[in-house]
């Protein structure tokens, strides 16, 4: 019984830890579109690829105030939300066996 409590900690630590992930990710693709970095480049490339399935379902929303794209806050929001519901899931669910 006590490897459940471990497997739940363990899982809320993947969960906090890909959100981590996903926050500086969508961090530097702000920085990315403020600068004149070539989208083409390897890390740029690899920072749109990663964020665009997170971004482009938000962007769909009316989200835009003139030149401003609120989609990458928005973002942050609800991973935030994700990543609190979720490691405090796994976390209540792994008290019991320790």
């Amino acid at each position: 019984m006590f490897i459940f409590g471990i497997i739940f900690q363990g899982l809320a630590l993947l969960v906090n830890g890909v959100c981590t992930i996903l926050y500086w990710l969508i961090f530097a693709r702000i920085i990315i579109s403020w600068l004149p970095v070539d989208p083409f480049s390897g890390p740029a490339r690899f920072v749109i690829q990663m964020t665009d399935p997170i971004l482009e379902p938000i962007r769909r929303l009316p989200l835009h105030i003139g030149m401003m794209d609120f989609s990458p806050f928005v973002a942050f929001f609800i991973l935030f939300l994700t990543n609190r519901i979720l490691v405090a899931i796994f976390l209540r669910l792994a008290a019991p066996f320790q």
